[in-house]
């Protein structure tokens, strides 16, 4: 039953924005807590205070500076997690530069094109990580990035000779020039289909996001994170790093790539109040042999974003982690990221449920894609968001950010998106992912959610496979528990038969020991739906 009230909800306003730059908050933090914590980074083995953080960022950002690195120029980071990663976030933003951040998981293609895009000077990056030679693809990158001047490999004698005295005089004048709504970072889109966009984000929207995600889960200076997902992308640098620096809290780096164990012993030896990750994170640390033995009993709480939450996992975070106030955050690159957030007072069946409701400062709305007007309340519709914290714009591209967002300021997410009577929203899906079997729109996460619930089952995926007879069927790609017999389509059916509506039941399973995913833990649901075609033999 639908509420006739419209799908629109405007966020809390009775905070203020914080109108700095990024630079600004880090001093008054640090001068407020100089001898707090504020990095850790676990496998190399270093700490720093906030008074030790804050004359390493201005001895890099005079170190840069010096180099050549002028306010508006485009400095890229090219690495995992690392203290290094950190220091160049905000050692850039110091002198006004704006960061991009490239994927680790780039091949020589996809960094040849952020590098001629972006039009990038100067790139500071790990030599190696995993199978990607760093160094050279930046040395094979050099003929087709014209704009390039400076290639700086951390641990290297150059990086070392960035750290130089802080000119803080020189630093001060610079400073100066800089406002809030200047440009500070790109962040390309994850990519799943076609050339990736360069989202444009400003000291405004990407500190106040942060700030405001800090305040809703109550941060204070005593809290300690354990920030897992990739600095490159928002979840890392924006929801982990300027949440902790805009409250005083510390950064814990557990490793360079995401390790469950490493990620369980960061929490435990380092005493952290908050973890953060992806659904398929959590899941892999619920389910190592030894987790009982890891003292998780000082979380409070953390952050769960990136694609939905599996309703048990959510529940055994909060039972087994002790994680009684995580929240779900929902958002996106292009908003800077988090639109809505689950609040600690929230019942569990909202924060399993749901998404949250709006962000202070935010405005939301849920329309019919095919005419644009705002739904009522309980019908799905998709997602659109205006306030502080929609990007400035694709980086060189106005005709896709035009296509993103409306002359009214109004950012279409492409998000399949449901409003309760309250203001709290469910996202059911991607308007591509929805299959249409028979004239039937059906939304594919309410079928994972319902194969959650299957004894056997660990993680689920279902997707949209071509269909002579009903134009699209369902295909279910599953994980199984370790020593799960066999699942067939027979078994699925049976087990859902009574259960949910038969057009929903997957006709086919097929069961895996691991989804395609994007380094940020996203299942490429492309990929997965190109290979059910060569699977099933059918054509798309």
């Amino acid at each position: 039953m639908t509420d006739p009230t419209p799908s629109y909800a405007k966020g809390p306003t009775d905070q203020p924005l914080l109108e700095q730059t990024i630079g600004e908050n880090l001093h008054e933090t640090a001068e407020r807590y100089p001898d707090h914590e504020a990095l850790v980074d676990v496998a190399a083995g270093r700490r720093w205070t906030y008074r030790e953080f804050v004359r390493d960022v201005q001895s890099l950002a005079t170190g840069l500076d010096r180099l050549g690195v002028r306010a508006g120029d485009r400095v890229g980071v090219w690495g995992p997690n690392s203290w290094e990663w950190v220091l160049t976030q905000y050692a850039s933003a110091e002198i006004g530069a704006i960061l991009v951040n490239i994927n680790p998981s780039y091949r020589q293609h996809e960094v040849d094109f952020a590098l001629a895009q972006a039009g990038i000077s100067t790139v500071i990056s790990s030599p190696a990580f995993k199978t990607s030679d760093y160094a050279g693809m930046l040395q094979a990158a050099r003929p087709n990035a014209p704009e390039l001047e400076n290639v700086v490999l951390m641990g290297s004698p150059e990086w070392d000779a960035l750290f130089v005295a802080p000119d803080t005089a020189r630093l001060a004048r610079i400073a100066a020039g800089l406002h809030a709504d200047d440009a500070v970072n790109i962040q390309y889109t994850s990519g799943t289909t076609g050339r990736p966009k360069g989202a444009t984000l400003s000291h405004r929207n990407i500190l106040n996001n942060g700030y405001f995600i800090g305040e809703l889960l109550h941060y204070t200076a005593e809290d300690r994170i354990v920030v897992v997902p990739p600095l490159y992308h928002c979840f890392g640098m924006v929801i982990g790093n300027l949440a902790a620096t805009s409250h005083g809290c510390t950064i814990i780096l557990s490793g360079p790539g995401f390790d469950p164990r490493a990620a369980l012993r960061a929490v435990a030896r380092e005493k952290a109040t908050s973890l953060y990750g992806v659904p398929t994170m959590f899941i892999a640390e619920l389910e190592l042999p030894d987790f009982a033995d890891h003292d998780l009993s000082t979380l409070r709480t953390g952050v769960m974003a990136g694609s939905p939450c599996p309703m048990e996992i959510m529940r055994r975070v909060i039972s087994e982690m002790h994680m009684s106030e995580v929240a779900i955050c929902y958002g996106m690159t292009e908003t800077s990221p988090v639109s809505f957030q689950t609040r600690s007072d929230d019942s569990l069946e909202r924060r399993v449920g749901t998404v949250g409701r709006v962000h202070p400062h935010v405005e939301v709305k849920i329309v019919d894609p095919a005419t644009g007007e705002t739904v009522p309340r309980g019908q799905a519709g998709e997602f659109c968001t205006r306030g502080y914290s929609v990007m400035k714009g694709y980086w060189g591209q106005e005709e896709k950010t035009r296509e993103a967002i409306d002359a009214e300021g109004w950012l279409h997410t492409g998000d399949i998106a449901v409003m309760d009577e309250d203001g709290y929203a469910q996202i059911t899906g991607r308007i591509k992912d929805m299959v249409i079997r028979g004239g039937e729109n059906i939304y594919p996460r309410e079928v994972e959610e319902f194969l959650y619930t299957h004894p056997d089952i660990v993680d689920a995926q279902v997707i949209g496979v071509p269909s002579e007879k009903y134009g699209e069927e369902l295909m279910a790609w599953i994980r199984l528990r370790d020593g799960a017999p066999a699942l067939t389509p027979e078994a699925v059916l049976e087990f859902a038969d009574g259960r949910i509506s038969r057009h929903k039941i997957p006709r086919y399973v097929h069961v895996v020991d691991e989804f395609p995913m994007t380094v940020t833990g996203k299942v490429r649901k492309v990929e997965m739906r190109e290979e059910a075609l060569k699977i099933l033999g059918l054509k798309g």
